[in-house]
């Protein structure tokens, strides 16, 4: 049986006076993750610094309204709204069971900052300050379904692995034709966390 990760020293200081609602929320996903199909058997030992951490480094990027596409876990977008209670956030996930588990976790956790609905990114037809995604898909087939949620002027925070320059060079069909600029790759947490985070930022220009 997989033992879970101690929780690293880094965690107290990315969440704050939040930390110990980041605990809850681990723990439940310690204990539940793998049965209800949300994590992998493998992840436990690292739940904290792959999953929890590496989404939390992301949140000092946003503000305004924010959609999480495809949630799953609450990963980014749980971890996120723990640690910005200030941000408006939407989590986006079309399967019954994991929007249960994030309808569970939001009424546990008493996260007065979260809306989560079950839908298709492609059927919401609301507009977003800014849209968020990690783990997803490739950012060529990612972009066409997370773009047309963001306002004009509004930004794109993908959470990706090191392979997002790559991902950036096959997706220049796709960002162009939803007029998506200034698109670039920021490192977080270098010399925070044992593992650093990779952000593929950019903002969608409003139509001529």
């Amino acid at each position: 049986m997989s033992v879970v990760e101690p929780e690293p020293a880094e965690a107290a200081a990315l969440f704050g006076d939040r930390i110990d609602l980041a605990r809850r929320f681990t723990a439940a996903l310690a204990a539940q993750g793998e049965l209800r199909g949300l994590i992998g058997p493998l992840e436990l030992p690292r739940l904290w610094t792959r999953h929890v951490l590496n989404s939390a480094i992301a949140a000092p990027l946003f503000s305004g309204s924010v959609a999480d596409v495809g949630s799953g876990a609450g990963l980014p977008g749980l971890v996120l709204a723990i640690a910005r209670p200030d941000v408006s956030w939407t989590l986006i996930e079309p399967m019954e069971r994991r929007v249960d588990w994030l309808t569970e976790q939001v009424a546990s956790l008493r996260l007065e900052n979260v809306t989560v609905m079950r839908a298709r990114a492609e059927d919401v037809g609301l507009e977003f300050d800014a849209v968020t995604a990690r783990a997803v898909s490739a950012l060529r087939t990612l972009v066409p379904i997370v773009a047309p949620l963001v306002r004009d002027g509004g930004e794109l925070i993908l959470l990706k692995g090191a392979g997002a320059p790559t991902e950036i060079e096959a997706a220049q069909k796709a960002l162009r034709k939803y007029r998506v600029e200034d698109v670039r790759v920021e490192v977080l947490g270098e010399g925070v966390l044992s593992e650093e985070t990779r952000v593929v930022r950019g903002t969608v220009r409003p139509q001529r």
